[in-house]
């Protein structure tokens, strides 16, 4: 049985889910931007998600948001369901689209986090040796001067979205958001991430060259490529999946993440015995999400 996840309304985080067998699904070409584009701003109206970053790969997605209402599941289903349906329409694909892993949730304790994985995903094609810099990958992508100013807006795709159902409407727009925990204004946000984007780009080349790779532009015809193809480069296993990251330097916010983790899970455990016992009566702890709000059990407040 996995760990409960902590579900705390305002609490920002990064999620990333991938493709089935690492098949380049999500190659970014217009079709599969209008999908994504559309799926991420429905489900984040519905659900009130505040999306800071969205970075859109052939093989994976990585998302910046801050869950306002303590929705984040639901969030994350609709919007993966919504994306999983679209494309076997557009890809004419019978299997599944997601692979069977949990999607990954990091929460982001502190502003240095943040800023550390907004550079992070925006990255992700500079790391993975496709473009030299992050402006130049063609898919959904989110660069420094965007966060808290973009306005991404997607018209409804033909692919699954019914014209006649009221619940698709015909347009959706994302504004994209400064996350509330820096505080900082958008001019400074965008100064901030930048600089660590740069650093991150310098030793991604840096390291290519180091290790013999030649750095192909190839990004700018990933659209081109078949979606069916799977990626070829060796994948790490074994590695721990996190589920907070405090950024460098934060040894007390490290410490503080730790501590209230266990306690957290020590406290569930403890009233999931009760509750498989038969009282009813348990108390769960403060971000106990699924035993709430799918069997109705009793939480503590903040």
């Amino acid at each position: 049985m996995t760990l409960p996840r902590r579900i705390v309304p305002g609490m920002t985080v990064m999620v990333t889910r991938r493709t089935q067998g690492r098949t380049h699904l999500l190659r970014p070409d217009p079709a599969i931007r209008k999908l994504f584009t559309y799926c991420l701003a429905v489900a984040a109206e519905r659900h009130r998600i505040a999306v800071h970053a969205a970075v859109l790969m052939s093989t994976h997605e990585h998302l910046i948001v801050t869950d306002v209402a303590g929705s984040l599941p639901r969030f994350l289903h609709e919007l993966h369901r919504l994306m999983a349906l679209g494309v076997k329409a557009l890809r004419s694909w019978p299997g599944s689209v997601w692979d069977g892993r949990k999607t990954s949730v990091v929460e982001l304790r502190t502003p240095q986090a943040i800023v550390e994985k907004l550079a992070y995903v925006m990255a992700n094609p500079v790391s993975a040796g496709l473009v030299r810099r992050a402006s130049q990958w063609r898919g959904v992508m989110t660069l420094p001067a965007q966060i808290g100013r973009a306005r991404w807006q997607a018209s409804r795709p033909s692919q699954f979205f019914s014209s006649r159902s009221r619940r698709w409407p015909p347009s959706a727009t994302l504004q994209l958001t400064v996350p509330p925990a820096l505080d900082l204004t958008e001019e400074e946000t965008c100064a901030v991430v930048a600089r660590e984007l740069e650093q991150l780009e310098r030793e991604a080349r840096t390291r290519a060259l180091r290790e013999g790779r030649t750095v192909r532009p190839r990004g700018r015809r990933a659209g081109h490529e078949s979606a069916y193809r799977r990626a070829t480069t060796a994948e790490e296993r074994g590695t721990l999946n996190p589920v907070f990251a405090v950024g460098r330097g934060q040894a007390a916010a490290l410490i503080e993440a730790r501590t209230l983790l266990k306690t957290f899970w020590n406290a569930h455990r403890a009233a999931m015995a009760r509750w498989r016992s038969g009282d009813r009566s348990a108390l769960f702890p403060h971000g106990t999400w699924l035993m709430h709000c799918l069997h109705g059990a009793t939480r503590a407040t903040a």
